[in-house]
């Protein structure tokens, strides 16, 4: 570790003094976009500290910047090719400024079919590196600007977990905080174990120190990232459980929010939905992926339930915690899925009635195994399938958004709409949009509610 630590020393330094002799300006600049979940943007946070170590600073405007990151994502198709279309239009800006770094990184980067498309067809591309070496970011850095040829390093998890890396995080009142890397589901659909890795699971005692340092720094909301939260630990002897942890989280004083995603059905325990009922700081949201409402499609996805026992969840978790809010994940024509079978995934939504969901229809992911299974329905078959299943959602946010109107409630003021309002959130993860001065952003306050729109609600100040 001590000679890890010296190598990440020595290349930031070098690579310091080579962007200070060839950049445009002076300091050097980075412009860095990150596609993706909030696993991405947690990733995004280390690189843009690392730059900023690296003698970097940062600017909204790829025109002016000596170095270009996109952070991408491989989650869906359309993703992948925003991220193609922005790639191409970087060719103009190499050409006009030919000492422009141009860097990919990410899970779409992790495909080696992808990392060969980049090689043959983008070649203003210097630097394309993967999810596993992260924290070689500054060394790869150093070999593109010395080396006189693109660098290229995709390789896989060693299973090692890099601690103390540099962080510049994006906001001052939310705070993205990864306690597990990689994934052991293996869901047909999913590439994410492929370009993440197997699980692997953060030492307990850096988190909660970790913790701790964000609520110092004055932070209000945790959020606890990992790509099956539920199962942390579980590579661990000896390690805490994810209950365990959020109950020590929980011991630490101030005034704050612990959030978590995402939460796997298969390993919602009743330990953790006890917990989120007993401790001070958890939000009483769960975000809890059912994905699809028949049994054979969940079979087909390798979900490891069934939809009978999602409902047992969410009735026990209600049970437990009146003014739960779920949210969920949505897949619509996945592979062989029937109408019939599609209106199962309806009847779900109307009887668990989420607050939101995040819908997609099916994309296939080169590598996994949906990808070879046949799948007859059109695509314009299955946009109006999602349309219908919008409606419904949209009818059912309606009327739990009315039920708000005249109640007071806890929220944290995030920050300021786009009309000036202030942007807050309930801990049951609602959005609420009151008038008031900037100054309360990063605070809690309360608010009456006045108003109910389909998706947020508006209200006033409430004197408490």
């Amino acid at each position: 570790m001590v000679n890890e630590e010296k190598e990440y020393v020595n290349y930031t330094e070098m690579v310091t003094s080579i962007m200070e002799a060839r950049s445009m300006s002076s300091p050097p600049l980075a412009y860095t976009h990150t596609y993706g979940c909030q696993g991405n943007v947690a990733d995004g946070e280390i690189i843009n500290g690392m730059l900023s170590e690296m003698g970097f600073r940062f600017t909204d405007d790829m025109q002016k910047a000596d170095f270009i990151l996109f952070n991408t994502c491989a989650v869906r198709e359309h993703a992948e090719d925003r991220v193609f279309g922005n790639v191409g239009a970087l060719k103009h800006i190499k050409r006009k400024n030919p000492n422009t770094v141009i860097a990919l990184c990410g899970c779409m980067v992790q495909q080696e079919h992808i990392a060969e498309k980049i090689r043959r067809s983008y070649p203003h591309v210097d630097l394309v590196f993967g999810t596993h070496v992260i924290k070689h970011f500054p060394k790869l850095l150093f070999e593109t600007l010395t080396g006189g040829q693109r660098v290229f390093e995709i390789s896989g998890s060693d299973g090692t977990i890099a601690e103390n890396l540099p962080l510049r995080r994006d906001g001052t009142v939310k705070a993205w905080l990864p306690i597990m890397y990689g994934c052991n589901n293996f869901c047909s659909y999913c590439v994410v174990p492929y370009v993440r890795g197997r699980e692997r699971s953060r030492r307990s005692s850096v988190l909660i120190k970790e913790a701790e340092n964000i609520i110092k720094a004055g932070y209000k909301e945790i959020t606890l990232l990992g790509q099956n939260v539920n199962s942390y630990g579980a590579n661990c002897e000896g390690e805490l459980n994810f209950s365990e942890l959020i109950r020590k989280m929980d011991e630490i004083e101030g005034d704050f929010l612990i959030r978590f995603m995402t939460s796997h059905p298969k390993d919602c325990t009743e330990e953790l939905i006890d917990t989120i009922a007993q401790c001070k700081h958890t939000a009483h949201h769960l975000h809890l992926p059912f994905q699809a409402g028949s049994n054979r499609i969940l079979r087909e996805m390798n979900r490891k339930y069934t939809i009978e026992r999602y409902i047992e969840i969410v009735e026990a978790a209600r049970r437990a915690i009146p003014d739960l809010s779920i949210t969920s994940d949505v897949i619509v024509g996945f592979p062989g899925e029937t109408y019939e079978e599609f209106s199962e995934t309806l009847d779900v939504i109307r009887r668990v009635k989420f607050t939101s969901l995040y819908t997609f229809i099916y994309s296939a992911r080169e590598g996994t195994a949906a990808a070879k299974m046949d799948d007859p329905i059109p695509y314009e078959e299955k946009s109006a399938w999602l349309r219908e299943l919008l409606s419904v959602q949209e009818e059912i946010a309606a009327e739990r958004t009315a039920l708000m109107v005249g109640q007071v409630v806890r929220v944290l003021v995030e920050g300021e709409t786009k009309s000036g309002d202030l942007s807050c959130r309930t801990s049951n993860n609602l959005i609420v949009e009151v008038k008031g001065d900037l100054s309360l952003v990063g605070s809690f306050i309360y608010a009456e509610i006045t108003e109910a729109l389909n998706w947020i609600l508006r209200g006033k100040i409430a004197d408490m």
